[in-house]
């Protein structure tokens, strides 16, 4: 199965945050996993678990890494700012705040 578009193409997930950061501001415990998803680009995971971590790429972010927000230890300290690659944005995400929320899994 293809699945086409960013986010959910590539990461499986029809919304992923991202935190942009200097690669000398993250301190990373354990040695990832790197694969490249590009000529430039390089996601790099969790050997252990396939948790996706972070993405790199000399040529568009220089000196920087692009995580996944949710994976840091505290993800609350960078919260989200802007919304980006919604051109292939799964169409029922234009009404997810219509729908009803649980704090857990009902049932």
């Amino acid at each position: 199965m293809q699945l086409p578009g960013l986010p959910a193409g590539t990461l499986g997930a029809p919304i992923v945050g991202w935190a942009l950061v200097g690669q000398d501001e993250l301190e990373v415990t354990g040695t990832p996993k790197i694969y490249a998803s590009s000529e430039h680009g390089r996601r790099h995971f969790c050997g252990d678990c396939g948790t996706g971590l972070f993405y790199t790429s000399d040529a568009v972010f220089p000196g920087q890494i692009d995580v996944q927000s949710a994976t840091l230890d505290d993800p609350d300290l960078i919260p989200a700012q802007a919304q980006i690659q919604t051109a292939e944005r799964i169409r029922w995400m234009d009404n997810l705040a219509d729908l009803p929320a649980f704090e857990r899994y009902p049932g």
